[in-house]
């Protein structure tokens, strides 16, 4: 059996070296795109989730979170009362940002006094994080000027910022951004390979030699698979590489946790790339039917914009992508450190969606041979 396997293997491996033909096609990814575009795409921050954490019971900072309640921009999700209650919302993401208000803030400001607000990000998205911080700012802007005006125009020191963003201390876009494209060239690679496995013996005329051979369509499956998982493992490890050496964006994980992911992220994108090369005839309709799924992916993973941010139907919808799942296993990793014990909820998912398509994948595999 593994004769066999390795056999077609290498028959693979010959053909995807060579150079392939490619169509463009114009109407139906177009449509596809701008309407996911529509409906998923926004830089722009809606109902940001924060926690209050204030230890002045003075008009001052009741002034100033009234202005945060009031804001469209924010939706507030806690109010603790201690220094322990941060770091579970900020690690379990359930906010984006916590405000810490200190005694003396009314005191100080009321005696001319710096009076210090203390603004605590999750800096895993960075993007997010500072968009958050302009919107904190310029309600603390408004504050200030409303806050000298009504208690005598400049003899008052206005409140100041003191910024603390965990897990992207600098807010480098570039370790949000450098870690999600190991997902996606390893998404893309993969997905093209494998997408192409089956149509283009169906196009070249060699598919029914397959019949005559003395494999069974499991043993013809998993040759069809292991180059696309081959190559796209290569491909994963190389962009990890790059980015750990050459962009020097902090890995602070283990390298088991992430290569399981990737192990469980490959499988599920080999079975979505066999399942539809399997009801493609021509390479035509397997290029398309990769496109089509790709350009929604991509989007609807989180990988530009936060999947919070989008419709709650459509949010719904993510949880069918593979994709969704390995950019959050990726990014703990690079930026938090993440062990299997916060992750693991999140390996599973990949997995019964590899199951799932490969099982198809074979079931219409074997109806297209007998």
């Amino acid at each position: 059996m593994l004769r066999k396997i390795f056999a077609l293997m290498k028959k693979e491996f010959r053909t995807i070296l060579k150079n392939k033909k490619t169509r463009m096609v114009l109407i139906i990814p177009p449509i596809a795109q701008i309407l996911v575009f529509g409906y998923s795409a926004s830089f722009d921050l809606n109902k940001v989730p924060y926690a209050v954490y204030n230890e002045d019971s003075g008009l001052a900072s009741r002034q100033l979170l009234a202005n945060f309640q009031g804001a469209q921009a924010f939706h507030l999700v806690d109010t603790i009362d201690h220094d322990e209650g941060i770091a579970p919302l900020i690690n379990e993401k359930k906010v984006m940002l916590v405000l810490h208000i200190g005694p003396d803030f009314t005191r100080n400001l009321s005696k001319g006094q710096p009076a210090k607000l203390q603004v605590i990000l999750d800096g895993r998205n960075s993007n997010s994080a500072m968009i958050s911080l302009n919107y904190v700012r310029t309600i603390v802007m408004g504050f200030n000027t409303h806050w000298t005006t009504v208690h005598g125009g400049g003899h008052h020191v206005p409140a100041q910022l003191v910024v603390s963003s965990w897990f992207n201390s600098s807010l480098d876009s570039h370790w949000f951004i450098i870690p999600g494209i190991v997902a996606l060239l390893a998404l893309v690679v993969t997905l093209e390979v494998t997408a192409l496995s089956v149509a283009k013996e169906r196009e070249a005329g060699t598919f029914d030699q397959l019949l005559v051979t003395p494999m069974t369509p499991l043993e013809i499956l998993i040759g069809k698979s292991l180059p696309g998982f081959i190559i796209g493992f290569i491909e994963a490890t190389f962009i990890i590489g790059m980015t750990i050496l050459w962009f020097h964006v902090p890995f602070r994980g283990s390298f088991l946790v992430l290569y399981f992911g990737i192990f469980a992220f490959l499988l599920s994108a080999i079975g979505i790339g066999l399942m539809i090369s399997s009801i493609s005839v021509t390479q035509q309709q397997g290029l398309m039917g990769a496109f089509l799924f790709l350009v929604p992916a991509v989007i609807l993973s989180g990988f530009a914009t936060p999947i919070e941010n989008m419709p709650q139907f459509v949010q719904y919808i993510t949880y069918l992508n593979p994709m969704r799942y390995f950019l959050i296993i990726v990014r703990s990793t690079f930026l938090e450190g993440a062990s299997f014990d916060l992750l693991w909820n999140l390996y599973w998912p990949m997995v019964l969606i590899g199951v799932a398509t490969l099982t198809a994948a074979g079931m219409l595999f074997r109806n297209r041979m007998y």
